[in-house]
């Protein structure tokens, strides 16, 4: 069976020839400015303000959603609103939404397929969302490795 490949690197500069779509978590209120956002942001303008566009427009913006955003020739980058609010609040549960994240890859699984992607992506949900990457990881297993999607994670130096 497959596994995830984990390399050392940036998510932002994917590896290979083959389309790629690069994967993040985003919240559901619209906030854009902290985490690998900025990375994205630092690289590409568009992903943001398609974010901001469509948290504006209040059409399919939800978690569990996936938002595609064509950056390269042969990137994506997927919105995908896993996380609710941006902190714990007072009932101390963490922003991430595994069900959600659940949802949108597989939304992803299918985006994969049809432009015959990989899909590359940071420890997503364990930063900022305050996920355990044990459960994402499963999650991603069954999600995309288990229906042939080819997944690299980034680990930054």
């Amino acid at each position: 069976m497959n596994t995830i490949k984990y390399i050392t690197g940036d998510a932002t500069a994917p590896i290979g020839s083959e389309n790629k779509i690069i994967v993040h978590i985003c919240n559901d209120i619209g906030g854009w400015g902290k985490g690998f956002v900025m990375a994205i942001s630092n690289k590409w303008k568009l992903p943001e303000s398609e974010y901001r566009k469509w948290y504006k427009s209040n059409i399919g913006f939800e978690l569990g959603k996936v938002q595609f955003v064509n950056v390269e020739q042969d990137i994506w980058i997927a919105n995908l609103i896993g996380q609710h609010k941006i902190n714990r609040g007072k009932t101390g549960v963490p922003p991430i939404r595994y069900d959600e994240v659940r949802k949108g890859l597989k939304l992803i699984a299918e985006k994969s397929h049809i432009l015959k992607a990989v899909i590359h992506m940071p420890r997503i949900g364990c930063g900022l969302a305050g996920g355990k990457w044990e459960i994402i990881e499963e999650i991603i297993q069954s999600e995309l490795i288990e229906k042939g999607v080819e997944v690299i994670v980034y680990d930054f130096k």
